[in-house]
């Protein structure tokens, strides 16, 4: 990723300690070089009711991986991944974090993949000094926890306001009907911003709010009311396995095409497609990135995407990729191989050219860089617009 420039001399000045105190002498042709061995933790839902956003993350961090070792993009150092699966419950993240921890001696963890495992885990990082990165943790509080948790996944407050702007002005709907999930922060936290969104749009109605849960599959009842209330528009926050089911059920009661899906985050999946075919076409949402868009190192990153997994990367991809190459850039600039000091460094983040585009931190340790909108066509997502 040419995009980002290295500053080198904190690292090189590591090194020569480590090469003063192995013993190597100037007589010594050509001597091996020594590379340091970073250990990264990588937290994910790779079982569970999140494995749809984990597995495509763990793709995303692989890649990421394997160019920045290669490249040499921090001279002497390899980042170790070790992967983990929280198996989509909370209390087992809490376990993975403390081996990640204390067997493991990362440095720092990405993840986790859901904002319920973040409430439950990033707390064991913050007491015990290392770094965490959520990924796709939209909900408010998250950073809140300590000043060891930072986050490149734009939240929902940050994205919603947007598409309910953007949206309203290029449908003009007037009622809309709202389906969240009221078992999950996630959704929870979706439902909220969408609903203050709308509440403060003048000339929209929300004629409907309907309540679901986690594993349910037969939503026959609650879209009937749905469909008796004739929205213009169905808000749905939700997560993928859900709400791909409410859309194919909700076609096939007669709810048209013209009704549109409006989601958040969830929404940024090709499973959404994968389970729901055509009845998520025309499904809108805001995201923090799409393939198609020119930042630095885009272009590049879809191309060997496609070519490890044989399919376009979504916005859970682009984000836990570009995690990796936020923390390289830290720690070229953190001095010394320590949490702390790559706490220090991440806050500093400023206008770094990333795939998500010119990425800062803000002394939240939330992400800023502007969200986009795209809709689902044929199988694609393609900038809404």
């Amino acid at each position: 990723m040419n995009s980002i420039y290295l500053n080198k001399s904190p690292i090189l000045l590591i090194l020569a300690c480590i090469l003063a105190v192995s013993g190597c002498k100037k007589s010594d042709p050509d001597p091996e070089p020594v590379v340091v061995e970073v250990p990264i933790g990588m937290a994910l839902s790779l079982t569970g009711n999140f494995s749809p956003y984990g597995i495509i993350q763990q793709n995303g961090l692989t890649l990421a991986i394997k160019e920045i070792n290669n490249s040499s993009l921090i001279p002497g150092i390899k980042l170790v991944p070790y992967f983990a699966d929280d198996q989509s419950i909370p209390d087992t993240c809490r376990k993975v974090f403390r081996d990640l921890i204390f067997k493991q001696k990362v440095i720092a963890i990405i993840g986790p993949t859901s904002s319920n495992s973040a409430f439950v885990a990033d707390t064991v990082a913050q007491n015990n000094g290392v770094v965490v990165m959520g990924i796709s943790n939209t909900v408010p509080g998250i950073t809140a926890m300590g000043s060891y948790v930072f986050r490149n996944s734009l939240p929902e407050s940050a994205v919603i306001p947007n598409t309910i702007a953007v949206t309203h002005g290029k449908l003009g709907y007037s009622n809309v009907a709202v389906i969240y999930g009221d078992d999950d922060p996630y959704t929870i936290g979706a439902y909220d911003a969408f609903k203050a969104a709308l509440e403060s749009t003048p000339g929209v109605s929300i004629v409907s709010t309907e309540v679901i849960r986690k594993g349910e599959v037969i939503f026959t009842d609650m879209l009937t009311r749905v469909k008796e209330a004739n929205p213009d528009v169905i808000v749905l926050a939700a997560l993928v396995a859900e709400a791909s089911k409410i859309m194919v059920q909700a076609r096939q009661m007669g709810i048209p095409g013209s009704v549109r899906f409006i989601g958040g985050n969830s929404f940024n999946t090709s499973k959404l497609w994968q389970q729901a075919g055509d009845a998520a076409q025309g499904a809108i949402c805001g995201t923090a990135w799409i393939y198609t868009e020119d930042t630095p190192g885009n272009a590049n990153f879809v191309t060997n995407y496609v070519s490890l997994y044989g399919a376009n990367p979504d916005q859970f991809a682009a984000q836990a990729y570009t995690s990796l190459y936020i923390i390289a850039e830290a720690l070229s600039r953190s001095g010394t191989l320590t949490g702390s000091s790559l706490r220090d460094a991440l806050a500093k983040t400023k206008n770094l050219e990333t795939i998500l585009g010119t990425f800062s931190f803000d002394a939240n340790r939330d992400p800023v860089h502007p969200p986009v909108l795209q809709e689902l066509v044929d199988g694609e997502f393609i900038l809404y617009q």
